[in-house]
């Protein structure tokens, strides 16, 4: 790794806060522009903001994803910016390169039922069935990201004031509340199994473990949820941000207040809560009628 990147990489993590896989991320990124900057001859930073539209231009032509594209754009952006205040250059030609607006599709969820069929389909006989069904009750119950799930400690699960500390994006932490089922399962899965299982180093803590021990991955939970799916005949495209998606849709259809389903689903912003009201246009004239006075 260039000095370069090697700085971009702990303005990333110490100035933006950002998770490791977003750092991750955005170094791919510049190791882009890089390789685009060793085919004109020039280092990044001797860049202009022609050569920089030229680096889009040759994204667009590799047939990226509109997504990706926009996410390398910030990544860009964020890389200049950096350099900026490193004081290695003393002009952003990544400036006035904009982001552009994406529309916002509108995510997939599942039904009560569906899950219903997910859960009881799951074997309590076996050793990981009862970890499995406390999972899958934790991310309907909660909207939890499949990376917190996967980094929570025994002692972020506050059984009497059923509440579960979360750590975000960011280290950000939050409270969230836990429904009664999903603590039942968690309970049994903790007394049953998780008490008599040997631990690898540094686990003794971890909530959810594998069988050798170690913290459950993400791959693992991806990989359980889409099986269970195909074992139940559900055809819907489905991961663990569906049980999120779901989650969020299930409060906002109800009438939840959108700033608290906010506030569980620990979005920096509310646009990005409000999507939900998509899904179901009647949220929107319940609100007008119940709040309006002409209504």
């Amino acid at each position: 790794m260039t000095p370069l990147r090697k700085g971009f990489k702990q303005y990333l993590k110490l100035e933006l806060s950002l998770s490791a896989n977003s750092v991750e991320a955005y170094l791919a990124d510049v190791g882009k522009l890089e390789s685009y900057a060793q085919e004109l001859d020039v280092g990044t930073t001797k860049l202009s903001f022609q050569q920089l539209l030229g680096f889009l231009k040759w994204l667009n032509e590799l047939g990226l994803a509109e997504r990706t594209q926009a996410r390398i754009i910030s990544g860009i952006k964020a890389y200049y910016t950096f350099l900026m205040l490193d004081n290695v250059i003393d002009q952003n030609p990544a400036e006035l390169i904009e982001t552009p607006k994406l529309s916002r599709k509108l995510p997939e969820v599942l039904e009560n039922t569906e899950i219903d069929l997910m859960l009881n389909a799951i074997d309590l006989s076996k050793a990981s069935g009862q970890r499995d069904r406390a999972i899958l009750e934790l991310l309907y119950s909660s909207g939890l990201r499949v990376s917190e799930l996967t980094n929570l400690k025994i002692n972020d699960v506050l059984f009497e004031e059923d509440l579960i500390v979360v750590t975000g994006k960011g280290n950000k932490q939050r409270i969230v509340p836990v429904g009664k089922t999903a603590l039942h399962h968690i309970g049994l899965y903790l007394n049953h199994y998780r008490k008599q299982q040997h631990n690898t180093p540094g686990n003794d803590s971890t909530l959810f473990t594998n069988l050798r021990g170690g913290q459950i991955s993400r791959v693992y939970v991806f990989k359980r949820i889409k099986q269970l799916a195909l074992e139940v005949g559900i055809t819907k495209s489905i991961s663990p941000h569906t049980f999120r998606h779901s989650f969020a849709t299930t409060l906002v259809e109800a009438g939840a207040d959108l700033r608290a389903v906010q506030q569980m689903l620990g979005h920096k912003s509310i646009t990005t809560t409000e999507i939900y009201t998509h899904l179901d246009r009647t949220y929107l004239k319940d609100v007008i009628q119940e709040f309006h006075p002409r209504n």
